[in-house]
C-alpha cells in the first residue's frame, strides 16, 4: 500500500492531543480522544494488512504477530527497562513493587486489566503510575492478537463480501455496546478492549469502502474530520462519561481524514506533522513519565514546556535508534526463536517481575530503599496502610463489602450509648476525624457514632457517581447513615468530605436531618492537600534539611482554598460550617503564596498522603479547631 501522509499527520494530531492533555488538561481538556484517534488509525493499517493477505491467499498469522512485536516491542521494553534503573536510585520499595509489577504488565500487554482494578484513569493517583499510558498498547495488542484469528476463521466460512459486511455490522453493535457500558461501568469501558474494539473496527471499515469522491469534496471531508477531532479536544473533558457516544465525534473525524485521501494536504502533509506522525509511537511511550516526574517533583509551570520538548527529543531518539532498527521478520512458527524482540519481551518480563517478588528490591544496597528520604516515605507509606483502628473502618460500608461481600459494618459503630452523642458521617476524609473525635467524645463522656465509607460523600439520593460495588456502598452507607440518625437522635451531626463542597446542598441536607432527629449539624471543610502527597513534599532539599511547622510549596491544592473561601461566604441556615484552612494556612500576599501547616506538636505529619491526616493530624485538627466551637454547639 502507498505510504498515506495523510494519515501519518493524523498522527500527530492525536499525540499532540494526548501530550498536551497529560501535560496541563486546561489547555485540552478532551485531548484523551487523541487515544481513540490511533485506535481508528490501527484498525485501518490491521485491516489492510489482514485482508491484502487473505486477498492474495499469502496471509502468514506468524508474520503478522511477528511484524507488531518488531514495531511495538523494543522501544516499549527500552522505556520499562530506563524507569526500572531510574527506581533502583530513586523510589522506595512499595513504589519500586508497584513499577516492577507495571513493567511485567505492561511488556506482557495486560496492563490495561491491572489499571481497571487500580484506579480510574483520571483519579489523582494515577499520575503516581509511570507506565499507566500503556493501557492503550495493551488494547491494542489483544486486538492485533484476536482480530486476524476472527477474520481467519470467518474466511473458512463465508465469502469475502460477507466478511466485509460483518466488520460493519459489529463495529454498529460494538459502538451500541461501547455506549451502554460507559454509564454502567465507566471503568471498564476506558480500560478494556469490548468497549474500543469498535474504534478499531471502524478503521477497517474505511480501508474496506473507500469513499471515491471529487477534490472539492475532499477537501470538505477532511475539513470536516478535523473539525469534529479539534472539537472534541476542547468540548469534552474528563466529566463525561468515555468513551460513550462522545467517541463517535473523533472517530467519525478520524474515518472522514481517512477516506478523504488527500495525500497532499496541507494540513496533514505538512513537514512538521510529517516529522511528528513518525515519532508519535515514541512520543507517546517517554511522554507521561516526564508528567508524572514533574508532577511528583512538584515542578514549576515552566517545566511542562521543557517536559513537552523532551518529550519529543527522546521520541525523535527512539523512532531513529530503537524503532527503525532492522528486525529480520518471519512467515513462519518454527523460526519464533529467532525473534529478537521475544527475548527482550522475556528479559523484561523477568526483570519487572524480579522487582515485583522481592517486594521492591527492598535491600541495603539499593539507594531508593536505604536513603533517609525512602525510610521516610515508607514509614508513612506503613501507616497509611494501618489506620483501621485509627479510621475506625469497622464503619465503613466499602470495606465491609470488600470483605464479606455484603455491606454489613461492626454493630458497635451505631449502636445506641446513650443520651445525646456525636455522629460522624462521611468519606474517608470524615473517618479522618475520628481518632480525634472520639478522644474528645470521651473525655467529655459524650456517646460517639460513625457511618462512614470510602469515597463516599454525604448524599439524599443514590449517586450517580459511583458504580459497582462504589455505588453499592455509597447508597448503602447514606441511607442506613439518615436511618441511624433517626434511631439514634444525636445532638449533633458532624459531616465531612475530600473536597467539592460548594456542589453540595447543605440546606436541604439540613432540612432532612432535622426532620428525622432534634440536633444540630456542623460542616467541616476540607483539610489542605498536596500533590502528589505531603510526604513527598517533605522530602524536597529545601523541606527535608528545615523541616518546618509551615511550608510553602507549590504542591499545595489550590482548589481546596477555593471551595474554603466559596463555603465561607455563604450565608445559609440550618448548619454551621467551620474552616480548617482558616487555621492551617495563611496567606502571604507579599509572595503571593499560602503557607500551610504540615507537623503536629510531636512531629508527625500531619497527612500520611495527600491530605487524609494521620493519628496525630486527626487530634491536632479536633483539639485545636474543631473542638471549641463543638463543643459550645452541642452544650447550647
Amino acid at each position: 500500500m502507498k505510504f498515506r501522509k495523510d494519515i501519518n499527520g493524523l498522527r500527530a494530531f492525536a499525540v499532540i492531543a494526548v501530550v498536551l492533555f497529560h501535560f496541563n488538561a486546561a489547555w485540552m481538556p478532551g485531548g484523551f480522544a487523541g487515544v481513540d484517534v490511533f485506535f481508528v488509525i490501527s484498525g485501518f493499517l490491521m485491516t489492510s494488512i489482514i485482508f491484502r493477505g487473505i486477498e492474495q491467499q499469502d496471509f502468514s498469522i506468524a508474520k503478522f504477530y511477528i511484524a507488531r512485536g518488531n514495531r511495538i516491542i523494543p522501544a516499549l521494553a527500552l522505556l520499562c527497562v530506563v524507569l526500572l534503573v531510574f527506581g533502583w536510585f530513586y523510589l522506595t520499595p512499595l513504589e519500586y513493587k508497584a513499577l516492577g509489577k507495571h513493567a511485567a504488565r505492561t511488556i506482557g500487554f495486560v496492563s490495561n486489566h491491572t489499571y481497571l482494578k487500580e484506579a480510574g484513569y483520571f483519579e489523582a493517583a494515577s499520575h503516581e503510575k509511570w507506565l499507566l499510558h500503556s493501557w492503550s498498547l495493551s488494547v491494542e495488542w489483544q486486538f492485533y492478537i484476536i482480530y486476524p484469528l476472527i477474520l481467519l476463521g470467518l474466511r473458512k466460512l463465508v465469502s469475502l463480501n460477507t466478511m466485509k459486511l460483518l466488520l460493519v455490522f459489529g463495529t454498529i453493535v460494538g459502538f451500541i455496546y461501547c455506549v451502554f457500558v460507559s454509564y454502567s461501568t465507566p471503568n471498564a469501558a476506558y480500560y478494556l478492549l469490548p468497549a474500543r474494539a469498535w474504534e478499531m473496527m471502524i478503521g477497517g471499515v474505511a480501508y474496506l469502502y473507500p469513499f471515491k469522491l471529487s477534490e472539492p469534496r475532499k477537501k470538505g471531508l477532511e475539513l470536516l474530520g478535523l473539525a469534529l477531532i479539534i472539537g472534541s479536544c476542547f468540548w469534552i473533558s474528563a466529566e463525561n462519561a468515555w468513551p460513550g457516544y462522545l467517541a463517535l465525534f473523533p472517530v467519525l473525524g478520524s474515518f472522514f481524514i481517512i477516506q478523504a485521501q488527500r495525500n497532499d494536504s496541507l494540513l496533514t502533509g505538512n513537514f512538521v506533522f510529517q516529522k511528528i506522525g513518525a515519532w508519535s509511537y515514541s512520543i507517546y511511550l517517554w511522554h507521561w513519565p516526564i508528567v508524572v516526574f514533574i508532577y511528583r517533583a512538584s515542578l514549576d509551570s515552566f517545566y511542562i514546556y521543557l517536559g513537552m520538548g523532551l518529550s519529543i527529543f527522546l521520541g525523535y531518539l527512539s523512532y531513529k535508534y530503537v524503532e527503525r532498527a532492522k528486525l529480520a521478520s518471519y512467515s513462519q512458527w518454527k523460526n519464533l526463536w529467532r525473534v529478537k524482540p521475544l527475548y527482550i519481551l522475556l528479559a523484561t518480563f523477568a526483570l519487572g517481575t524480579l522487582i515485583y517478588k522481592s517486594e521492591g528490591a527492598d535491600i541495603d544496597r539499593r539507594a531508593g530503599a536505604n536513603s533517609e528520604q525512602a525510610k521516610f516515605l515508607d514509614y508513612y507509606t506503613t501507616q497509611h496502610q494501618n489506620l483501621d483502628e485509627t479510621y475506625w473502618l469497622k464503619c465503613n460500608s466499602y470495606s465491609a463489602l470488600e470483605e464479606t461481600g455484603t455491606t454489613d459494618i461492626d454493630p458497635s459503630c451505631i449502636t445506641k450509648k446513650g443520651h445525646g452523642g456525636i455522629f460522624l458521617w462521611g468519606d474517608s476524609h470524615a473517618e479522618a476525624l475520628s481518632f480525634g473525635l472520639r478522644e474528645l467524645a470521651e473525655a467529655q463522656n459524650i456517646p460517639f457514632y460513625q457511618k462512614t465509607s470510602a469515597g463516599c460523600i454525604v448524599s439524599l439520593s443514590e449517586t450517580d457517581k459511583q458504580t459497582g460495588l462504589g455505588k453499592k456502598a455509597c447508597d448503602s452507607s447514606n441511607k442506613l447513615a439518615l436511618q441511624s440518625i433517626k434511631k439514634l437522635n444525636p445532638t449533633l451531626v458532624v459531616i465531612a468530605q475530600a473536597n467539592s463542597h460548594e456542589e453540595q446542598d447543605w440546606q436541604q441536607i439540613s432540612a432532612k436531618v432535622a426532620s428525622i432527629a432534634d440536633t444540630k449539624i456542623i460542616v467541616v471543610g476540607p483539610v489542605s492537600q498536596w500533590q502528589p502527597s505531603l510526604p513527598d513534599i517533605m522530602i524536597k532539599p529545601k523541606n527535608w534539611k528545615s523541616k518546618p511547622q509551615m511550608i510553602a510549596d507549590n504542591g499545595l491544592d489550590l482548589d481546596m482554598i477555593a471551595t474554603d473561601q466559596i463555603m465561607k461566604s455563604r450565608n445559609e441556615n440550618g448548619y454551621k460550617y467551620i474552616s480548617l484552612i482558616d487555621q492551617l494556612c495563611e496567606e502571604h500576599k507579599d509572595e503571593e503564596v499560602y503557607y500551610c501547616k504540615v507537623l503536629a506538636d510531636d512531629g508527625e505529619l500531619l497527612q500520611v498522603d495527600y491530605g487524609h491526616l494521620s493519628k496525630s493530624g486527626s487530634l491536632l485538627v479536633v483539639n485545636e479547631i474543631l473542638a471549641e466551637p463543638l463543643l459550645n454547639l452541642y452544650n447550647k
